[in-house]
């Protein structure tokens, strides 16, 4: 397997800028300004923020054109908007531009106030506007007319009927004499308007038909044009068609404008591009003399956030004030977002006192970024007392700040205090969206509540929803986490059916929930089909990868991975040296694994609470005791609760050893602290009691699974099983095999061992020879455990004689037994001993 991945993982992500480029935003004379736009270009590319809900219809008198901008005010959104807002209208009536006639004027009042839109009689209302027919008359004042008209449609969302007057005009004059027209005169504002409202009807082939049809008909396309296009592509989120349209206009020859390298960092950072394309891109914009804005400097924060890049975000941050921009509320919380990602706590909260600093009170978006941020780490504490602060200040929660603590609390297996959260939610009427339900879906699907998923993914549809791409990457994960491979291929051709085109979370996923199910040339099939893709790897996809690699205990495959991740300043995270720590225990590698765990206490590593975690869990996993018990007294040292995995941890290496005093403090603790047990709670108390032989206790427990809503799997009815087949009690062990049946599982080849063993134990051989011939109608293939326990139970009873008799029987019990097994077996018998 380790030499089929050297060849098929062409993981590097592409090579940094040359080491003598100057650093981003390094300190230097300002470049010259580019030229300003014509005056016309202002109400379009200028305008991207929605126009007002409800805005009073204009007079036919003529008003100002727009004055120059004023500064930036600070921005509510959590989410920058793409370009920049330079509308001093925005919030008045429409400002007609003073070259219109007045003509013009009174057919934009009419369509305004048609009954309906677009109107019946629309060829009849815009009969004042007709051109000339004879070709030699000039086109400019019609052209004026027809802009002022489907701009002021636009800005009062009249979509349907300014496409309709673009329409009527491209019959009146033709394709070919209107697009030569703006060819000739040097381009103009009619384009790159009606390709503006074409991507806001989310009709993007128009979009791209059109400015086909221009180029078919000998006509340059200018930037704004171009730029019009790319941001109709990014506000619908199809963000690859949009950096197609951007290497077009580069090819092209035309120069992006200080608004086209906004929008394209935009798309860099919803697409988690690396970072050193998104550094490249800077340098490519200040060589063609554009200096950044604050725009700029807020979306560069901004693709810091996938990465963890906290120190680049810092540093942008330090730039962003030494060029003169002070932050923006926008500014801070993004940066608020950075820290919280990098699991910087201490940073973010310090920026949200500066932030106040600067007279900049924290909003909802504020809150809501700290507690998602305590949130995802697990520190469910200081979540809950934001939400009072928040509280306290008259901030009231919404929508993401329940959702993001039912998620925490659903992520560290505290499954009652999520529904608490859900029911204030409720109470507060306050209505789930769909990263609510998302977030119920994972709930149910991470505890094996499949029926409860599935119920909650048609609530979705019930609730008018539409699953979006995280509802279908959480059921694939959901499935991938339970080794159901069959279910998570079929969750992805029903996404495909939907329409979603998957992208790289999506990939990741599939890479991830692949190598859970045990198929690891399937993952790494998706892997080659999403660099088929165009889609270069990330930090998240290097972990996926990293992950499958830990689980096949492939450490020194997983080491070169990391070192290709260093090379290619592809920052290593915690998830990173987390599954570095499952790739030494799962490939028996304790030495290296006690070295990288000194790394971490001593801090070379920054020894984030996730990675102490992740010791618990290995070391329990390798059985050692003492370790896991010194990285969990760390863990609380530190003053971080531990989640429910980590927990489980200690019930198994305790359970296992039957020290049942230490069990029962940690399911106590559980219990206090407001932990739901998980499977894999009860399975390791199943597994500590048969070892002590109490069956009854074993029963006991795998009925509780099912009061609690449970649903016991293989291993819970094996060991119960087993503890009843140690005590020589088959009868009770065959009922419980008779309810394995009854749940729909189907037995292994552990179960039937588990029968034979304990037959055999008992000097029931004939029973355990049916059992032998019940797997085999049952089309489960016994191997050599199971003949090996046969053979072996006769021999340590003198019975020589009777094993060489099963043996020659052989043939005739299972006809696709192979004579080199025949011959493995009697050798067996030869060489036992009494």
């Amino acid at each position: 397997m380790a030499d089929k991945l050297a060849l098929s993982l062409p993981l590097r992500v592409p090579a940094p800028p040359p080491s003598n480029s100057k650093p981003l935003f390094q300190e230097s004379p300002p470049p010259p300004p580019p030229p300003p736009p014509p005056s016309y270009i202002t109400p379009l590319l200028h305008d991207l923020l929605l126009p007002p809900q409800n805005p009073a219809p204009p007079t036919p008198a003529l008003r100002q054109r727009r004055s120059p901008p004023p500064p930036p005010s600070a921005a509510t959104s959590r989410k920058p908007r793409l370009g920049r807002s330079r509308d001093p209208n925005r919030g008045r009536p429409w400002s007609v531009d003073p070259r219109a006639s007045a003509r013009s004027h009174r057919v934009l009042h009419s369509l305004l106030h048609a009954p309906s839109h677009p109107p019946p009689d629309l060829d009849y209302l815009l009969r004042p506007l007709s051109p000339s027919p004879d070709p030699a008359s000039p086109l400019g004042p019609f052209l004026t007319d027809l802009v002022a008209v489907i701009e002021g449609l636009e800005f009062y969302r009249r979509f349907d009927t300014a496409l309709a007057v673009f329409d009527w005009a491209r019959r009146a004059l033709g394709d070919g004499r209107l697009f030569t027209y703006i060819s000739s005169s040097g381009g103009g504002p009619l384009f790159p308007v009606v390709i503006s409202i074409l991507g806001r009807q989310h009709r993007l082939a128009d979009a791209a038909a059109l400015l086909q049809s221009l180029q078919d008909h000998g006509s340059s396309i200018d930037v704004y044009t171009y730029t019009s296009l790319i941001t109709a592509y990014a506000r619908n989120e199809r963000y690859r068609e949009a950096l197609a349209v951007f290497r077009r206009m580069e090819a092209d020859g035309c120069k992006p404008t200080i608004i086209t390298y906004n929008v394209v960092l935009n798309v860099y950072s919803n697409l988690f591009m690396p970072w050193n394309k998104v550094a490249a891109l800077v340098d490519a914009m200040k060589s063609n003399g554009i200096s950044p804005d604050r725009y700029t400097y807020n979306t560069l924060i901004s693709c810091c956030r996938r990465g963890s890049l906290y120190e680049e975000a810092t540093e942008i941050f330090k730039q962003m004030k030494a060029t003169g921009f002070p932050p923006d509320k926008v500014t801070y919380n993004t940066l608020l977002d950075v820290y919280g990602k990098s699991r910087r706590h201490a940073e973010a909260l310090d920026v949200l006192q500066e932030m106040e600093a600067d007279g900049f009170p924290p909003s909802i978006v504020t809150y809501n970024s700290l507690i998602s941020s305590f949130a995802k780490d697990g520190i469910l504490d200081e979540a809950m007392d934001l939400k009072e602060q928040m509280e306290a200040k008259g901030i009231k929660p919404d929508v993401f700040t329940y959702t993001t603590l039912i998620s925490g609390f659903e992520k560290a297996g505290k499954d009652e205090l999520a529904v608490r959260i859900f029911e204030e939610m409720e109470s507060k009427r306050c209505k789930p969206n769909l990263c609510t339900f998302n977030a119920l879906i994972k709930m149910h699907g991470n505890r094996g509540r499949f029926t409860e998923m599935m119920r909650v993914f048609e609530e979705i549809r019930s609730c008018k929803f539409k699953p979006d791409i995280v509802t279908w990457n959480s059921l694939l994960a959901v499935f991938g986490q339970n080794g159901m491979d069959s279910e998570v291929s079929e969750v992805f051709k029903e996404m495909k059916k939907a329409g979603f085109v998957p992208e790289r979370d999506t990939y990741n996923t599939l890479i991830s929930a692949y190598s859970r199910c045990g198929s690891f040339n399937q993952a790494m099939e998706i892997y080659k089909r999403m660099l088929t893709a165009g889609i270069g790897p990330d930090l998240s996809t290097y972990n996926a990868v990293l992950a499958a690699l830990a689980r096949g205990g492939l450490w020194e495959q997983a080491e070169k991975i990391l070192a290709e991740m260093k090379d290619g300043h592809c920052k290593p995270n915690e998830v990173t040296y987390c599954s570095l720590l499952h790739a030494y225990a799962n490939g028996k590698e304790l030495n290296r694994l006690h070295s990288l765990s000194e790394d971490i206490y001593s801090r070379k590593i920054v020894p984030h609470n996730m990675l102490l975690k992740a010791l618990v869990l290995v070391n329990s996993k390798s059985d050692l005791l003492a370790e896991t018990e010194r990285a969990f007294k760390e863990l609380r040292k530190r003053g971080c609760s531990p989640d429910i995995t980590t927990l489980n941890a200690m019930v198994s290496i305790y359970g296992r050893r039957q020290m049942v005093g230490k069990v029962d403090e940690i399911l106590q603790f559980m219990r206090t602290s407001g932990f739901t047990p998980s499977l894999t709670t009860y399975n390791s108390l199943i597994n500590m009691y048969s070892r002590m032989g109490d069956c009854e206790r074993c029963e006991k427990i795998l009925n509780e699974i099912k009061v609690k809503g449970g649903r016991p799997d293989l291993y819970s009815y094996n060991t119960v099983i087993y503890a009843y087949g140690r005590q020589g009690c088959m009868k009770d062990a065959a009922r419980i095999f008779s309810e394995l049946q009854a749940s729909g599982l189907r037995p292994d080849i552990v179960t039937y061992n588990i029968f034979v063993a304990s037959y055999v134990a008992n000097s029931m051989f004939v029973e355990a020879i049916d059992v032998v011939r019940y797997m085999i109608k049952n089309d489960c293939k016994p191997n050599e455990n199971t003949y090996n326990s046969i053979v072996d139970g006769y021999c340590k009873q003198g019975r020589k004689d009777e094993a060489s008799t099963f043996i020659s029987n052989l043939p005739q019990l299972n006809r696709g037994i192979s004579k080199n097994e025949l011959q493995r077996l009697s050798e067996r018998v030869a060489k036992s001993t009494l």
